[in-house]
């Protein structure tokens, strides 16, 4: 049986652009200090993060649709850049990243170029369980990166005690163990001084 081809180049056009992503530098470091990580690294590990802590999310989810939620939800990140957690212009990072995820889902067939976008929306709304625990295991990789790293990227930017958690604290949402865990680790960062 053929196998259809309706927009396979559209598709290999999309794969060829989201290769960028690995160009991407985020602020947090590797968990061995010995560079930035890149927003390509950031989702694959995201991945495999709900694969292996899926059982811990507040509510049963959807696994397939987590794991695309976490490996799509940064790929506006080519055009938006990465915007650092603690930074002040959220209002401009959201309007820059929807321009992002229309013009590059867009260049995909209208079907999978929808479904994507739906999927990115439904993350950045973080209102259903599946984009509750998502944006969870997102938060969780840069706290484990710091506390490994001795809060280097939190030093090197001038980030408080108080800052991490009120960026943080929507974990609980997801998941209450994550945020039990993050909690313990934020307080064993703050008597090391990784402020």
């Amino acid at each position: 049986m053929e196998k259809r081809m309706d927009g396979f180049e559209n598709k290999i056009n999309f794969l060829r652009e989201i290769d960028k992503l690995k160009s991407v530098l985020r602020r947090t470091y590797l968990m061995d200090g010995s560079r930035r990580e890149n927003s390509a690294e950031h989702s694959w590990h995201l991945a495999l993060m709900v694969l292996v802590l899926g059982e811990y999310s507040n509510e049963p989810v959807d696994v397939l649709k987590v794991l695309k939620m976490v490996l799509i939800h940064d790929i506006v990140e080519i055009d938006a850049g990465d915007t650092f957690l603690y930074s002040d212009s959220k209002e401009e990072k959201k309007i820059n990243e929807r321009q992002a995820a229309k013009r590059i889902f867009g260049l995909l067939s209208e079907n999978l170029s929808h479904e994507f976008f739906l999927l990115w929306t439904e993350f950045e709304e973080k209102k259903t369980p599946e984009a509750k625990f998502a944006a969870a295991i997102d938060r969780l990789e840069p706290v484990l990166q710091n506390h490994a790293t001795e809060g280097r990227a939190w030093r090197e930017n001038g980030i408080k005690k108080e800052q991490v958690v009120a960026a943080n604290r929507h974990i609980e949402e997801g998941s209450v163990v994550l945020w039990n865990f993050v909690w313990k680790l934020i307080e064993e960062c703050s008597e090391k001084n990784m402020f």
